[in-house]
């Protein structure tokens, strides 16, 4: 018989309930056991953002650069700008809504300096980074943009394969790791009796979360059923089937067949379709900005931040190019935008810790999001291809 494969997300929520068992129920030293454990892996993380940033954008900007015309450049603009106004959309509405639903003030109360009440681990190891992550962004940049310039393909190639490496160490490692990183920290949470408030924040941001998605790939809809001259409704009917598979499989690349054969249904030139989809299942990340943009600013209120748009706007700016070739795998994108999490808004091993477990749980929700609006985005880029085809 074949082995049902367990998702992420079931061992992330059993590694939750796990922590709050252990941190309850458990004496305080085998709490501090995992703290130690927890802080060993979260030094690691710290050590592998800087190679996870390049890994991830160098050779995803050198691979845009690749055959660059009219066509890549308006689709890469547009799904630059649309993930752009979905992390304002988000911005607005938790600015708008978490001072009534969050109770901020109590939230600051109950989970003010946090590290002061977690268990000390028994030992640290110190893992340096080999640069920082703002000098990790800038080398990426320049790495990227310059293979793109130079055509570079031995270059090109370099950074490919230290993608594959940096793939392998989220796969291998990160990845199988963390429910225990998260069980850890849970357990220690619970120890300090903070577990409750950060649950009631779960709960609210996901419904939340949930329903700013449905709100964004309305409107992308009503935009490119207005512009592409097409019923919104119906195009967003037949991206159903690719909003329910990227549920399922947690990973844009893997609903790519599916999301192209909507795509078609809706009307689309293949040619467009077949260019679009699988580059906007990179580059297009609207929902995973929702999820990450909301949680931050959750996590943020937590501990007594107070989120601007002077603080938030250059980080929702940042992760539309962070994430571009995010992999495809669950959790690709918050791994992806720890590095911005730590440099821009100051979170810490157990902030970036709360804010994976937050991304996690409706990681599926986010995928869903960005891959049903590239859809959209594919609607609009065929209007702009048709129209330059009746002009010549």
């Amino acid at each position: 018989m074949r082995k049902r494969k367990f998702g992420l997300l079931p061992k992330i929520l059993i590694a939750i309930v796990l922590g709050i068992g252990i941190g309850s129920i458990s004496p305080e030293w085998l709490v501090a056991g995992s703290a130690t454990f927890s802080g060993l892996f979260g030094n690691f993380l710290g050590f592998a953002i800087p190679l996870i940033i390049i890994g991830f954008i160098a050779p995803g900007i050198g691979e845009l650069g690749k055959g660059a015309g009219r066509l890549l450049g308006a689709t890469t603009g547009l799904a630059y700008l649309s993930t752009i106004i979905a992390g304002i959309l988000a911005f607005l509405a938790a600015s708008l809504l978490y001072p009534y639903i969050l109770d901020s003030g109590g939230l600051v109360n109950s989970f003010a300096n946090p590290e002061e009440a977690l268990l000390e681990p028994f030992f640290k190891v110190e893992m340096p980074p080999v640069f920082g992550v703002m000098t990790a962004l800038l080398l990426a940049f320049t790495l990227g943009l310059g293979s793109a310039v130079i055509n570079g393909q031995a270059l090109q190639k370099v950074l490919v394969d230290i993608r594959e490496v940096v793939e392998k160490l989220i796969n291998a490692l990160i990845i199988p790791l963390l429910p225990y990183h998260i069980m850890c920290v849970f357990a220690n949470l619970a120890y300090g009796g903070q577990v409750t408030v950060i649950l009631s924040v779960f709960a609210k941001v996901f419904v939340m979360v949930i329903a700013l998605h449905v709100i964004y790939l309305i409107m992308q809809f009503l935009a490119a059923g207005q512009i592409g001259r097409k019923n919104p409704f119906i195009l967003l009917k037949n991206m159903l089937p690719a909003y329910f598979t990227a549920i399922g499989t947690q990973s844009s690349a893997a609903a790519i067949p599916v999301t192209l054969r909507q795509t078609k249904q809706n009307g689309i030139n293949g040619k467009v379709a077949d260019f679009v989809i699988p580059l906007c299942s990179t580059i297009h990340l609207s929902g995973s900005t929702i999820t990450l943009v909301s949680c931050s600013m959750a996590v943020m209120l937590l501990t007594g931040m107070t989120p601007s748009m002077g603080t938030m706007l250059p980080f929702i700016l940042m992760l539309g190019i962070t994430m571009v070739a995010a992999p495809g795998v669950p959790g690709g994108a918050v791994m992806a935008a720890l590095g911005l999490l730590e440099s821009m808004l100051g979170f810490d091993t157990t902030l970036t810790s709360l804010m994976i477990a937050l991304y996690i749980a409706q990681d599926s929700f986010g995928t869903a999001c960005n891959v049903t609006g590239d859809g959209a985005i594919a609607v609009i880029m065929d209007r702009v291809s048709r129209s330059r085809s009746e002009a010549a």
